[in-house]
């Protein structure tokens, strides 16, 4: 009867391995296999090369340029995507008294734009000469920069871009997580006469930290992937590599240089960073992660 269960429960398992197979296990292999190639995608003839593809990445000052840029836009992403929708969050579920589903859907709004459509808007809102922020500079007396032509501002403006489009989809996940902390325990704390700053320290996010955990997780996976766009868009990696990342760098490798080997050896490099961040950041955040159960 076992037996049967067991081939009953395989049965089922077959589609989704299937896609699986098609989808992620085969295209893995597949670049694992290329990255030991020197091939442009035309040619019928590839060139193996050993580990040529991964030294020649390990000694190009360009890809550390585009691993700091990458741990920058982390940081920003941190900030923008994860900090401020906490905060938000924490004032609509317990600050803000009327209008809370007005808030919730001009907040969330964002998120159904297209990025393409999201990157042309904060083209115009920053241009230097004729946008709406540079009006503002200009109130105050001040030159507006070349956002998208200085090193440091690009990759914020790039950053700020991608949080407007995610900021309203982990705005309603950790809305949702602070709505589960037991009103008791907000109600008590306001008799003992806590601050709304102390509550969210004290007892919010204590409470809220295993959905905290989640977002913080997906701000950065989906973050970097969502940021690839206004970088095509907008400055394709410029200035002078000032805004590009290792994402985008794989992208270059593979569709503006031909060079099949490396892009996968970059993948294969990339991949295995953000395994060892994301398992460090699970490994040291999860040791304070309240779970109800």
């Amino acid at each position: 009867m076992k037996i049967k269960k067991d081939n009953y429960m395989i049965i089922l398992l077959v589609p989704a391995m299937s896609i699986f197979t098609v989808f992620v296990f085969w295209p893995i292999l597949r670049t694992i296999y290329l990255s030991f190639f020197d091939w442009n995608m035309i040619s019928r003839n590839k060139k193996f090369v050993m580990l040529d593809n991964y030294t020649g990445i390990l000694t190009d000052p360009v890809i550390y340029k585009s691993l700091g840029n990458t741990f920058l836009y982390i940081i920003f992403l941190g900030i923008f995507n994860f900090i401020l929708p906490y905060i938000f969050a924490y004032a609509l579920a317990l600050l803000i008294s009327k209008l809370k589903s007005f808030y919730r859907a001009m907040i969330f709004f964002p998120s159904i734009i297209s990025l393409v459509v999201a990157s042309l808007i904060f083209l115009w809102l920053f241009n230097p000469m004729s946008g709406p922020i540079s009006k503002v500079y200009e109130i105050f007396g001040i030159e507006s920069p070349f956002w998208l032509k200085t090193n440091g501002l690009v990759i914020l403006l790039v950053s700020i871009i991608t949080a407007w489009k995610i900021f309203g989809y982990n705005l309603i996940l950790l809305l949702a997580g602070i709505l589960e902390v037991p009103t008791e325990l907000i109600e008590s704390a306001k008799i003992d006469k806590l601050s709304n700053f102390q509550i969210f320290i004290y007892i919010v996010l204590p409470m809220t930290s295993s959905t905290a955990l989640y977002v913080s997780i997906m701000t950065v996976v989906y973050g970097l992937q969502q940021v690839f766009v206004p970088i095509n868009v907008l400055t394709q990696g410029g200035p002078n590599n000032g805004s590009t990342n290792l994402v985008y760098s794989i992208y270059q490798y593979a569709f503006t240089f031909f060079q099949t080997g490396r892009a996968s050896a970059l993948a294969i490099i990339t991949t295995l960073f953000f395994f060892i961040l994301i398992s460090l950041k699970i490994k040291i955040l999860e040791k304070g992660v309240y779970y109800e159960n």
